[in-house]
């Protein structure tokens, strides 16, 4: 292993759902943006908790990725478990990103400098959850999940499939918060967002590359070929 540490991929899946968790939450307190990818889902849980306060970000989070789940299946034309347990991972995650934002809400970010640190810290750790959940074998969310399936269906480059996706989750925020607060006023979808969506992917491959030149990757028990 060349002196690598070992790193359990199922070790990868849990820490990447925490740190993805908390990158989210202090975008989420800083206010300048949110990430393409959650920014409906974010628009969403601000609509329907004015009206339903108990109507959480994570809630919106995984009632978003449970449609997206089942217009996976109507592409790919099967019931496998793999979509099934994708779900459990989004609600898993929609728990966890609550409590995240109750815990780094009580970070005083009133400064605006004190915003800028919490939103780069935020897209830090964001690209190393997402670093760390390609190190797993185990299923992701539904975001990655489609994008997967979508360009296995049709044969796509996967990053040229990502991309598209995240231009099409960016517009349908947009139109989201044209409807839901006025035309012309972008609420979720801020300079942030643009910086995030320049930054991001560069970002999450210098994670992956420092992480594998430190950890050497394997799976702590024999449940690789359950979840393929």
């Amino acid at each position: 292993m060349n002196g690598k540490k070992v790193f359990y991929s199922e070790l990868a899946y849990v820490f990447g759902m925490v740190i993805l968790a908390l990158g989210t939450a202090m975008m989420e307190l800083a206010d300048f943006g949110m990430s393409m990818v959650v920014a409906p889902a974010y628009l969403v849980h601000l609509q329907i908790s004015k009206a339903v306060p108990a109507f959480t970000f994570g809630m919106a989070e995984y009632c978003l990725q449970a449609v997206l789940l089942i217009g996976i299946a109507m592409i790919a034309r099967g019931r496998k478990i793999k979509y099934v347990l994708s779900l459990g991972t989004a609600v898993s995650y929609g728990f966890t990103l609550d409590l995240a934002i109750r815990i780094i809400g009580m970070i005083p970010s009133g400064a605006f400098v004190g915003r800028i640190v919490l939103y780069v810290f935020g897209m830090g750790f964001c690209a190393v959850g997402v670093s760390l959940f390609f190190h797993t074998y185990l299923p992701p969310e539904a975001y990655e999940l489609f994008v997967k399936e979508v360009s296995v269906k049709y044969a796509t480059d996967i990053h040229k499939t990502k991309t598209v996706y995240d231009c099409c989750s960016c517009f349908l925020a947009v139109l989201l918060s044209f409807s839901f607060f006025g035309f012309g006023h972008f609420e979720g979808v801020k300079f942030g967002t643009v910086i995030c969506a320049a930054l991001n992917g560069s970002w999450i491959g210098m994670c992956s590359k420092m992480m594998e030149s430190k950890f050497c990757f394997k799976d702590a028990l024999e449940l690789r070929d359950f979840f393929a």
